[in-house]
C-alpha cells in the first residue's frame, strides 16, 4: 500500500517525482530493515489460549512490527510532500490494529514505529531545495 503511494506520487508529481521516489525508498528501507532486525531478535508472536489470531501472517517473528516500521516511515517520509494528519492517522491505525488482532505487542508496535519513524527522517536530508517547492523562511537574528 505505503510503495504503491509513493510511486502513484511520483508518477502524478512529476516536479517533486526524485523526492516521491526517495521517500519510498525509505519506506522498502524501513521494511528490510525491519525484517532483519525480526530475524536478530527471533520474539514469538502473542498466543493468548482460546483467543486465536485474527489474521495470518509471514511469520512467527513478532519484534518489530513491519506494518507500524513501515506505516510510520511512509508517514514521516511522505508528510514532506503532502499533509501529514491522514498519514500519521492511517499508521497510528496501522499499529494499533496489529496489537487488536492479536498478532503483536503493544511493544512491538513501539518498536515498529520508532523504527520507521528514523528511517523515514532519511529522505528530508537527501531533499535538495531544487528538487522540492518547500519554503524555507529566514527570520535574521535581533542585535
Amino acid at each position: 500500500m505505503w510503495l504503491v503511494a509513493g510511486t502513484v506520487g511520483g508518477v502524478l508529481d512529476r516536479p517533486r517525482r526524485a523526492d516521491w521516489l526517495r521517500a519510498a525508498a525509505a519506506v522498502a528501507g524501513a521494511h528490510a530493515f525491519n525484517v532483519a532486525v525480526k530475524r536478530v531478535v527471533r520474539r514469538q508472536r502473542p498466543i493468548l489460549t482460546g483467543l486465536p489470531a485474527l489474521t495470518a501472517t509471514p511469520s512467527a517473528l513478532s519484534f518489530p512490527s513491519a506494518h507500524a516500521a513501515s506505516s510510520f516511515a511512509a508517514a514521516r517520509a511522505y508528510s514532506q510532500l503532502v499533509r501529514p494528519a491522514p498519514l500519521y492517522g492511517a499508521a497510528l491505525a496501522m499499529g494499533v490494529s496489529r496489537v487488536f488482532l492479536g498478532v503483536h505487542y503493544p511493544s512491538d508496535v513501539v518498536a515498529g514505529a520508532l523504527l520507521g519513524l528514523a528511517v523515514g527522517s532519511l529522505p528530508a536530508l537527501w531533499t535538495t531545495p531544487e528538487s522540492s517547492d518547500r519554503v524555507e523562511i529566514f527570520v535574521p537574528a535581533a542585535g
